[in-house]
C-alpha cells in the first residue's frame, strides 16, 4: 500500500510543477546562503589562526562551503525539471533522470543536516584548540626578536583588548611563564638576578600581567605589577577588592563568540534543511504523480502520487535485499543440482564435417 496517497488532477499537477520551479529558484538563494555562512566561519577562524591550534576545526566551514556549492547545481537542476514537468512530452526526457535525482537529493539534504549538527558538536573540539593554540601564544609572547614568533605579541595584546580577556584561563596564567623579553631585564640588577635564582628553570617570574589586560573602565589607575602583593598598593586588597584588569579567560571569550557564531549558522542551516526537505518531498510527489499519467496514457486524466510506493517495512525489505544482492550478480551459484553451464559441455571438432547438410532445391 502506497504512502501517502495523493490524487492529483492536470490542473494540480501543473500548479505542483510551477510552485516548486520557483521554489528551486528560492533554493538556489539558499545555497548561497549555506556558501555564504560557510565562508565567513573560516574568515573568522582564520582571524584568530595564531592562537588556535591546527586542527579539525575546518570541518564545519568546509562542509558548508561544499554543500552551498552542490545546493546550487542541485536546485538549478531541479527548477529545470519542474519547469519541464508542466508538460507532460517535455516530462519523458526526464522520466529516467527524476528517481537518482530524488536519491541525489535527499543524500544532499541529509547533508545538510549533518552540517547543522555538527555546529553544535564541535565546541569541543574548538576549546581543545583553543586551549594549545593560547597556550603556546603566551609562552612565546615575549619573542618578539625570533623569526615565525615577533607577532605573537601583537596578537595576544590586540586579543585580549578587543575580547576584554586576560591570559589563556585567567590572569594568573601570567605568573607561571617569563613574558617579559631578557633584552629588557637588567642583568645588573640585584632584584632581576635573584629573581632569576629563585626559580628552578631560571625564569623571570613575577605577578604582574601585560597593559592590555588592564580594564579601561575601572575608576583606579591600572594595577598591573605586584597583583598579589597588598603592601605595594594603597588601600587595596587582592582577595576582596575587584581588580581593575579582565578577569575572563581569552579561551572562555572566544569560545563565547564561536559557540554564538556556530550556534545562529546551525540554526539558519536546519531551517534550511527543512526548507529543502519540503521541496523533496514535493518533487518526489511531482515524479509520482507524473510517472502514473504516462503508465494510464491519459494525459488529461487524474493520477495518483505518492511518498513510497510501498509501506516503509516493505520499502526497506526491498532495500536490503537489493543491497545484499549487489555483490551477487557475477557470482555462479554451487547449490546442489544447480551445475555450471559451462561444464561437461562436448567440443566440437571443427576439422571433422559430420553435419548433414540440405541441398537446396534448384529453381525450375
Amino acid at each position: 500500500m502506497a504512502v501517502l496517497k495523493v490524487k492529483f488532477t492536470k490542473t494540480r499537477r501543473d500548479k505542483l510543477a510551477q510552485i516548486l520551479w520557483i521554489l528551486n529558484w528560492v533554493s538556489v538563494v539558499s545555497g548561497i546562503i549555506l556558501f555564504s555562512l560557510g565562508l565567513f566561519l573560516k574568515i573568522e577562524i582564520k582571524k584568530r589562526n595564531e592562537v588556535m591550534a591546527k586542527g579539525d576545526i575546518n570541518s564545519v566551514p568546509n562542509m558548508l562551503i561544499s554543500v552551498g556549492v552542490i545546493a546550487c547545481i542541485i536546485n538549478f537542476l531541479g527548477g529545470k525539471i519542474c519547469y519541464d514537468c508542466s508538460d507532460a512530452n517535455k516530462f519523458s526526457r526526464w522520466k529516467l533522470v527524476m528517481l537518482p535525482y530524488i536519491v541525489c537529493t535527499f543524500c544532499f539534504t541529509f547533508c545538510i543536516l549533518v552540517g547543522a549538527l555538527m555546529c553544535y558538536t564541535m565546541r569541543n573540539e574548538l576549546e581543545e584548540s583553543l586551549y594549545l593554540g593560547l597556550r603556546d601564544a603566551i609562552k612565546f609572547y615575549k619573542d618578539t626578536d625570533i623569526p615565525g614568533r615577533c607577532f605573537l605579541k601583537k596578537t595576544v595584546d590586540l586579543l585580549q583588548i578587543g575580547f576584554r580577556c586576560c591570559g589563556n584561563n585567567g590572569f594568573r596564567d601570567w605568573f607561571e611563564i617569563q613574558w617579559v623579553s631578557p633584552r629588557y631585564l637588567n642583568m645588573a640588577s640585584k632584584d632581576v638576578l635573584d629573581r632569576l635564582k629563585s626559580n628552578v628553570d631560571g625564569k623571570f617570574l613575577v605577578d604582574g600581567v601585560p597593559f592590555s589586560c588592564c580594564n579601561p573602565s575601572s575608576p583606579r589607575p591600572c594595577i598591573q605589577y605586584q597583583l598579589t602583593n597588598n603592601s605595594a598598593h594603597y588601600n587595596y586588597d587582592f582577595l576582596t577588592e575587584e581588580l581593575n584588569i579582565w578577569m575572563k579567560g581569552c579561551r572562555e571569550a572566544l569560545l563565547d563568540y564561536y559557540t554564538g557564531i556556530m550556534r545562529s549558522i546551525g540554526i539558519a542551516a536546519l531551517l534550511i534543511w527543512l526548507f529543502e526537505l519540503s521541496v523533496l518531498i514535493g518533487v518526489r510527489y511531482l515524479q509520482t504523480a507524473m510517472k502514473n499519467v504516462l503508465l494510464l496514457g491519459d494525459l488529461e486524466g487524474e493520477s495518483d502520487g505518492w511518498l513510497l510506493e510501498n509501506s516503509f517495512v516493505e520499502t526497506a525489505k526491498y532495500n536490503i535485499n537489493i543491497i545484499k544482492n549487489l555483490g551477487k550478480a557475477n557470482q555462479i551459484s554451487t547449490v546442489s543440482g544447480m551445475n555450471d553451464p559451462n561444464i561437461n559441455v562436448q567440443n566440437t571438432d571443427c576439422d571433422k564435417t559430420n553435419i548433414t547438410t540440405k541441398s537446396i532445391p534448384a529453381a525450375r
